[in-house]
């Protein structure tokens, strides 16, 4: 478990946008995680994040690979949102109003810490700020 990277939405972009600022790093992460039979984790939510911020961007020719990529690796594992844990989500979210976190940010730092996760494939400074490792400063 502990041996996982988290993805976050950032991180997606930055391994399927090549002119993303953090494309060259994201990717030599994930060979280097790949080499070390590391595994990756993300959420239904980030996914989902990741597709609308694709096509948001003018990537939509991205997208048909994107999901198909997602739903059929064997080193990527998808945390889907049940009702006990979007709940459990909820009430942290609603503890932490003072943040800027979104409820998308605190599902992610919920899974992380059911996994015992500590880095994240990410360039977002929340994660940062609730505790863990930020991969693509």
């Amino acid at each position: 478990m502990a041996n996982e990277i988290f993805i976050d939405t950032s991180g997606f972009y930055a391994l399927l946008v090549q002119k993303d600022d953090r494309h060259k790093e994201a990717t030599s992460i994930l060979k280097l995680a790949a080499s070390k039979r590391r595994g990756f984790v993300t959420t239904d939510y980030i996914i989902d994040e990741t597709a609308t911020l694709l096509k948001a961007h003018g990537y939509r020719a991205l997208l048909e690979g994107y999901f198909d990529r997602i739903f059929s690796s064997a080193v990527c594992r998808i945390e889907w949102t049940d009702p006990e844990r979007f709940q459990a989500v909820q009430t942290f979210f609603l503890k932490h109003l003072d943040q800027a976190w979104s409820f998308t940010d605190c599902l992610s730092f919920r899974v992380m810490k059911e996994r015992r996760l500590q880095e994240s494939l990410t360039k977002d400074e929340h994660f940062e700020q609730s505790g863990f490792i930020v991969l693509l400063k």
